[in-house]
């Protein structure tokens, strides 16, 4: 009987562990390649935001916000860590 106590709990730590395998930890790498992404923005890199707006990065300001230009003079500040989804290539900087 007291075998079967440790047999009861096996599935669940096998659960667990698949769990771990195939969600946690791609979800984690997915988090940690985000965070690279966003602290390696610069000025003219094209970017999609969250919410399907493709821009070109214009300037960074204090380290959390990007000032992105989505059309000729028409500029929109985005928080780097939840406003950019993603960066689609990069271009030449401006001078």
């Amino acid at each position: 009987m007291e075998g079967s106590g440790i047999g009861q709990f096996l599935p669940l730590i096998l659960i667990f562990v698949i769990f771990y395998f195939f969600l946690i930890r791609p979800q984690q790498k997915k988090v940690k390649e985000h965070k690279a992404m966003v602290e390696g923005l610069k000025r003219g890199d094209k970017v999609i935001t969250s919410g399907g707006i493709i821009g070109t990065v214009e300037r960074i300001i204090d380290n959390d916000k990007a000032e992105v230009e989505i059309a000729e003079n028409i500029k929109v500040e985005i928080v780097k860590a939840t406003g950019i989804q993603g960066l689609l290539n990069t271009t030449e900087t401006k001078k």
